[in-house]
């Protein structure tokens, strides 16, 4: 049993999780097309960071989707949103997302839930990851209140039609949304 002192100090941060054989290295795969990049996308990952030491954000190229932006510009904005962070990074994949994960040394694909309607697809999704690589777990995190309203879908349409997005997008997302929508 774990003693209260222990608990405190595992909550502490970084330098304690460290100590910790069975968590060092610890990488979680969180795939999507991201476009845009939004401040629910970024809470995921900030706290993905907390269960995890780093996070890989991996643009799946998704030919069902008309994009926005190339994957090297969705590449590029992620990039500079998470210049600040050596834990961060970024890749683009194509194929089976947990082929994917496990050539980027992933114990676990994140995926951030905003209400029922996600949980559905999500979860048929973990089942099929689940047979095809038994040892890569899914971890579902609920986006915060403040971010559950919120897509990509949603942004690309309001930017589209002149409205304000700024609360929803990082400032270099925001930039670039404003330059790609003057042209």
């Amino acid at each position: 049993m774990t003693s209260l002192p222990a608990l405190h100090r595992a909550r502490a941060g970084d330098a304690v999780r460290a100590e910790n054989p069975l968590r060092a290295g610890t990488v979680a795969f969180y795939p999507g097309s991201f476009d845009p990049l939004t401040i629910g996308h970024v809470n995921i990952v900030e706290r993905g960071l907390r269960v995890f030491d780093r996070v890989v954000m991996a643009l799946a190229h998704n030919v069902n989707k008309q994009a926005m932006f190339t994957l090297e510009e969705r590449r590029d904005h992620i990039r500079e949103v998470f210049a600040h962070d050596a834990r961060v990074s970024v890749t683009v994949f194509e194929g089976l997302l947990v082929e994917a994960a496990v050539a980027h040394g992933a114990t676990a694909v994140l995926r951030g839930l905003r209400g029922v309607a996600d949980f559905e697809y999500e979860f048929q999704m973990s089942t099929m990851n689940h047979l095809l690589a038994p040892e890569l777990e899914t971890v579902f995190m609920m986006t915060e209140k403040g971010h559950f309203f919120v897509s990509s879908q949603l942004v690309r349409e309001v930017a589209s039609l002149g409205g304000d997005v700024a609360l929803l997008v990082p400032a270099p997302v925001l930039a670039a949304l404003a330059a790609r929508l003057r042209k």
